[in-house]
């Protein structure tokens, strides 16, 4: 089986192929996909140095897979050309979550969605990922009507140049700038560009896909807030209610949920932090208490590395989806 991996030397790109490699999926030729830059460079996968190829040539070769992490206008000028080919697109950008005839997909959650059909898959945002697989077994449980979400986002979700910015700081040398402000010692409540009711994109995004994943009635506020953090993303989640709950049942749902890892003992100090989460593919979950002003809210905390599971591992676990559905034929898990 042919996979490729667009934008295989970025950040997450490098992560999809480490994340390819633990889990074992079933890759027989690799196809690491770049910019003209990087073309004829090279990459590590499985021991092995494989050389980085453009678009044209990875579509000529026919991919059964391509994962995507190249950014929104890569994707929609690129992802229709190698689904035209019978290639399966898993796509980390925002392009395509909220096309109507595509499917946004958290596998633990909706991965019974996917069809043959589905030529190009989105992957959801990471803040978005990280809140619904949290999030999921409660609704189902007890009616999720109202969240209120504030994001405390590591600077790898920016990428390269942001953690350049960070280590410059930090040991105090001038250096390129990934934002307006400077990130060490300094929070920045700002992720991605304003759009016109003052909100973020990042903050809508949680928002719409939340909407879409889970249900379009759940009412979603959200501020998001980058900090100078490297390990992932935290976030500070109110939630609302239709049906009321105990605490404890509350923590045996989150205790059972594929994919979740329940840390809720405080009096121990033991709570979800990004040290943790880091280089892990769970979504932590901890600081599990009621809203005391309120009925029916409850408040937790949910920690997840952004580039794992927030990105590269959804991604790998989507394309494990498909294989065990047998929608890529060609493929067996281990």
């Amino acid at each position: 089986m042919k996979v490729a991996v667009v934008g295989a030397t970025g950040m997450v790109g490098g992560v999809m192929l480490k994340v390819l490699e633990e889990r074992g999926f079933p890759v027989d030729e690799l196809l690491p996909v770049a910019s003209a830059k990087s073309v004829g460079g090279t990459v590590r996968f499985r021991g092995k140095e494989w050389t980085v190829i453009g678009m044209e040539e990875a579509i000529a070769r026919h991919p059964d897979i391509a994962l995507f992490s190249a950014g929104g206008g890569t994707s929609l000028d690129w992802a229709p050309r190698f689904a035209e080919v019978g290639c399966t697109v898993i796509d980390n950008s925002s392009a395509w979550r909220m096309h109507a005839d595509k499917k946004l997909v958290v596998p633990e959650i909706n991965g019974d969605v996917l069809t043959a059909d589905d030529r190009i898959i989105a992957n959801p945002n990471c803040s978005t990922i990280q809140m619904v697989l949290a999030l999921a077994p409660l609704h189902k449980a007890f009616g999720v009507e109202r969240v209120i979400v504030s994001t405390y986002q590591s600077v790898t979700g920016t990428g390269m140049k942001a953690m350049r910015q960070l280590d410059d700081e930090q040991q105090g040398v001038a250096g390129e700038k990934a934002y307006p402000f400077p990130i060490h010692r300094n929070v920045i409540p700002r992720c991605d560009v304003f759009t016109d009711n003052g909100y973020t994109k990042e903050e809508m995004k949680l928002v719409h896909e939340t909407k879409k994943i889970l249900d379009p009635a759940i009412r979603v506020t959200a501020t998001a807030v980058r900090v100078p953090v490297t390990g992932g993303h935290s976030e500070a989640v109110n939630v609302e209610f239709a049906n009321e709950f105990e605490l404890d049942a509350v923590r045996e749902l989150l205790r059972n949920a594929p994919g979740i890892t329940l840390l809720d003992d405080p009096a121990n100090d033991e709570y979800p932090m990004p040290l943790i989460a880091n280089g892990r593919d769970e979504v932590f979950v901890g600081r599990l208490r009621r809203d005391e002003t309120q009925p029916r809210t409850l408040n937790l905390w949910i920690v997840a590395d952004n580039l794992r599971k927030g990105a590269a591992t959804n991604a790998v676990q989507i394309a494990e989806t498909l294989v065990r559905k047998g929608l890529i034929a060609r493929a067996v898990l281990r």
